[in-house]
């Protein structure tokens, strides 16, 4: 995946440490948030959320339908700000080659984007282009969560 040049993503700065942007960053995010939120519902339909992921990355329709019925957690068919904050840190940190350290640093986020705390090695190669991780990464990083060696992680 590649942010476009120019999106407005492209000038947010994600921090190399924590993986998470900065109250600054955040406060801007939020304002975009809004402007997209045509409805003034604070939230984002599919449709908005389409488009939004077609104007600032290279991604598909199936991959961004894919991620949308991962973030709508309770299947209202839209999104809050709190999904999509995490969605656009994820986004940063595959720009930055941070993927690993985000789900290091937020593993338990990022199993509930996944569905639950006990995901299946599937789950993670269906998802394997938002985390950018290459086949042998996915097995070895996958067997780091694997706590308890049944081949379903438990999750943090």
């Amino acid at each position: 995946m590649k942010l476009k040049k120019g999106s407005f993503l492209w000038y947010l700065y994600l921090d190399k440490l924590y993986c998470l942007l900065s109250v600054r960053n955040v406060k801007a995010l939020l304002e975009y948030f809004k402007l997209l939120d045509v409805h003034h519902n604070s939230t984002l339909n599919d449709v908005l959320f389409y488009h939004f992921l077609r104007h600032v990355t290279n991604w598909k329709r199936r991959q961004i339908t894919r991620v949308f019925n991962m973030l709508d957690w309770d299947a209202v068919g839209e999104i809050g700000f709190d999904q999509f904050y995490m969605l656009v840190c994820i986004l940063l940190a595959q720009q930055n080659h941070l993927e690993q350290q985000f789900i290091f640093r937020h593993s338990r986020p990022v199993f509930e984007l996944l569905g639950e705390l006990r995901v299946g090695q599937e789950n993670f190669h269906m998802y394997n282009f938002l985390f950018n991780i290459k086949e042998s990464e996915l097995r070895e990083f996958y067997r780091d969560f694997d706590i308890t060696g049944d081949c379903v992680s438990a999750g943090p």
